[in-house]
């Protein structure tokens, strides 16, 4: 979509949009650049209280992914005021001040549209150090591969809209979703990160796809090590799907190869939408599980070591799955 539009020369410019990182970055001091991001969805569940927590939960993630702290946020809503009872707005804003807050950055306004679906999210300012700054191009050869949250949003919650998913099943869910990646990113930066990013609407795949194109390098995944939702196996095997796994899949192209011997649905986790993922990690191998068991003491017990950065094979970058 932006190929084609003019360059940025600014040399305070960090990080813009040749590598689909997670945030831009500007430097506006020798000791401080600000990290700026946007991102807003439609309901994910019913719940309004839970769809703003989640919401919030997505849009700040993009400035943790880029290694820095939230300072300010926005609301952006767009709502059917005529056909919808006000009160749920008013619910949702709530369910994403209460993130803010949680998070420590400061809600100081925003915008509303009038629309027939609803929308929710943030327009996100985060502050880092110039040095500091973590994007998806710097993994290694020899690095290990963390992630930090479970996988399978996209089909539990078109499954909970279709009335397959027990209700006790999406309430076991909901808090994982709306976990913040704050604990994640302050416990990874405790070591040397090579390159980070959040797992959300490319899934899986395609976003560590984006880390190995960026990188120049390849990711052998082990399917077996994957922290996945309870249910979400069994949601694809039942019929559920999404409407982005086709598209994910045709992004990652030939440079995802699939060695494992995987059934359908599981091959269907490794493209499935995430909202409000976890964070992917690149990091020197032996760091890994000193990073896992931090991450583990920090309330998160899904995080694990899901793979290894190998240089690419003839100099194509990709990703490989194993059992």
């Amino acid at each position: 979509m932006l190929k084609g539009l003019p360059r940025p020369t600014d040399a305070n410019l960090l990080v813009g949009y040749e590598t689909a990182d997670d945030g831009a970055v500007y430097r506006v001091s020798p000791d401080v650049a600000i990290i700026t991001t946007v991102d807003y969805i439609t309901p994910v569940v019913n719940d309004p209280f839970w769809f703003g927590r989640i919401a919030a939960a997505n849009s700040l993630s993009d400035v943790w992914a880029m290694g820095g702290r939230p300072v300010i946020a926005l609301n952006l809503v767009n709502f059917p005021s005529k056909t919808l009872d006000p009160g749920l707005l008013r619910d949702i804003l709530l369910g994403g001040s209460e993130k803010i807050t949680e998070a420590g950055a400061s809600l100081a306004g925003g915008h509303s549209v009038e629309d027939a679906e609803p929308k929710y999210g943030l327009a996100v300012t985060g502050v880092v150090h110039p040095d500091r700054v973590v994007t998806n191009r710097g993994a290694r050869p020899g690095d290990a591969l963390v992630l930090s949250k479970p996988l399978g949003t996209g089909v539990l919650f078109n499954a909970n809209r279709a009335n397959k998913l027990p209700a006790s099943v999406l309430a076991e869910v909901l808090p994982i979703v709306a976990t913040l990646n704050k604990a994640a990113m302050e416990a990874a930066f405790a070591y040397d990160v090579h390159a980070m990013t959040d797992i959300t609407g490319f899934g899986l795949a395609g976003h560590t796809m984006e880390m190995c194109v960026h990188s120049k390098v390849r990711a052998t995944i082990s399917f077996a090590s994957l922290p996945l939702y309870p249910a979400a196996l069994e949601m694809y095997a039942a019929g559920v799907g999404t409407g982005s796994n086709k598209g994910n899949r045709a992004m990652c192209g030939d440079r995802l190869h699939v060695r494992a011997s995987l059934t359908r649905e599981q091959t269907e986790l490794l493209v499935d939408p995430q909202t409000s993922g976890g964070l992917l990690i690149s990091l020197p191998e032996d760091q890994a599980a000193s990073l896992v068991q931090d991450l583990h003491r920090a309330n998160l017990p899904w995080s694990a070591i899901i793979g290894r950065v190998e240089a690419p094979k003839a100099d194509r970058a990709g990703i490989v799955v194993d059992d």
